[in-house]
């Protein structure tokens, strides 16, 4: 059994997870237009801003996009985050509470690991789809590979100090799925209005994969 079936689809439609911070949320409609019609259909709303809520109600109907809350800490992020519309969670680790709160939600869950320990019990519990966060401050590709080796049933996405310059390293591993990056939706970028440029990033980040 695995808990991970839907998260595993999810990230293997795109070689970039858009990791989003919406200040306002008047801007997150078009800018989930611009993403997804720039080839990356799969965004993570982060739940840091008083706007996120409202960003994934906004989102959650754009044609052909897949809109996640990403930052899920308590049962009542999970909780919010369904109501809202988000149709995954992201969280930067794991705890039976949380799990335990998804999994009674029904929201499918990315989970957060950065050690064989934690990627383990987290098999235990039958998700085998998971985020290695911090990606580059926990040892960046290197570290995912050697974590591979003995454990090649889970597959990862990376995230946190992923770009442009090392986005490759980590999607050339057999164990890695995508990888989850901000630099698509840069803030200057988005507080302008400036769809067209962000569609033209996720273009090039949609690229990475072939």
């Amino acid at each position: 059994m695995t808990r991970s079936s839907f998260t595993r689809e999810i990230c293997g439609l795109a070689p970039i997870i858009p990791v989003l911070v919406i200040e306002d949320a008047s801007k997150a409609r078009p800018l989930a237009e611009a993403l997804v019609a720039g080839g990356l259909p799969v965004l993570e709303v982060t739940l840091r801003t008083s706007a996120a809520l409202e960003a994934i109600r906004a989102m959650a109907d754009v044609p052909g996009g897949i809109v996640g809350a990403g930052t899920l800490v308590t049962p009542a992020d999970v909780r919010a985050a369904k109501e809202a519309g988000a149709r995954f969670g992201v969280s930067p680790g794991a705890t039976d509470d949380l799990l335990a709160a998804c999994e009674a939600e029904g929201l499918p869950l990315l989970p957060g690991a950065a050690t064989a320990s934690e990627a383990m019990r987290l098999l235990a519990r039958g998700y085998d789809m998971l985020k290695f966060f911090p990606a580059e401050a926990s040892g960046g590709a290197p570290a995912l590979k050697a974590i591979g080796a003995p454990l090649p049933q889970i597959a990862f996405c990376p995230t946190g100090g992923v770009s442009p310059g090392n986005a490759a390293d980590y999607l050339s591993l057999s164990n890695v799925i995508c990888a989850g990056g901000s630099w698509v939706a840069p803030a200057q970028k988005v507080a302008a209005g400036d769809w067209a440029g962000i569609e033209a990033l996720a273009r090039e980040a949609a690229a990475l994969g072939g």
